[in-house]
């Protein structure tokens, strides 16, 4: 590359990519920027090769994270351009699970959409639950045990007690345990209802999620192209090896 030759201050990368000087010293000695060539007084001095790394790390951070996006530099500066693929495919792999889950929570919900209202009185016994919803009182003690529902105690007697959001959640596993989801599959559902607090809040916190994670899934194929970009400039082993041929071999402070 033409401008690979010309020296850089920690001042100038600074300024490209919007961050203090030390943060662009913090990123050296942690591996995200290749290593700095030093001049004879032990000042750093960087290159284009660090100014693409650090464009290349801050665009992977919009999408991987910064935990992951250092992780992936680190592993391409150690000359391991697999590794460094490998930690891209596992965040887009959990992305996709992410997205998986997103939709069974969906299609739960609408699975579940005619369920009626829950009764009004606090208080019922396990057998007027299981009554009211056509299940035996074995089925309820299940859903318990698999943690999908928390009925309270009666003092003293230490019978079970469903108030009107156990009983809203019994109803929602009843119908969602007949259209044949799994638990894992509820279990997200329900977090999320108790969290909401009602179904219209539910079904507008999964779309909100929805579309967080097709930013985010824009902003990793942004991330990756930046990668892809700055490995085809640095060449095999190249960002590790070119970027500290500026004044190799002066002592370093």
């Amino acid at each position: 590359m033409p401008n690979d030759d010309r020296r850089l201050r920690p001042v100038d990368l600074a300024r490209s990519a919007g961050i203090s000087t030390q943060q662009v010293r913090n990123y050296e000695d942690a591996g995200v920027l290749p290593p700095a060539g030093r001049t004879g007084s032990g000042y750093r001095v960087f290159g284009d090769a660090h100014r693409r790394a650090l464009l290349t790390h801050r665009a992977l951070v919009r999408g991987y994270g910064p935990t992951d996006a250092a992780r992936i530099m680190r592993t391409v500066h150690a000359g391991d351009v697999p590794g460094a693929l490998a930690l891209v495919d596992a965040a887009h792999a959990a992305l996709h699970a992410e997205r998986a889950a997103l939709r069974a929570a969906v299609e739960a919900l609408e699975a579940a959409a005619g369920a009626p209202a829950p009764v009004p009185r606090a208080g019922l016994r396990i057998g007027e639950v299981a009554a009211l919803l056509g299940v035996r009182t074995s089925a309820l003690r299940v859903w318990e045990a698999a943690g999908l529902l928390t009925p309270g105690r009666e003092p003293g007697t230490g019978y079970r007690r469903y108030g009107p959001a156990e009983v809203r959640d019994a109803r929602l596993v009843h119908t969602l345990r007949r259209a044949h989801h799994l638990f894992d599959q509820i279990r997200p559902v329900l977090a999320e209802l108790r969290r909401e607090g009602d179904r219209a809040d539910l079904r507008s916190a999964l779309a909100d999620r929805a579309g967080s994670l097709t930013a985010r899934s824009r902003a990793m194929l942004t991330g990756a192209a930046a990668l892809d970009g700055y490995l085809d400039a640095s060449g095999p082993g190249g960002a590790a090896r070119g970027a500290a041929a500026t004044d190799a071999g002066r002592p370093r402070p």
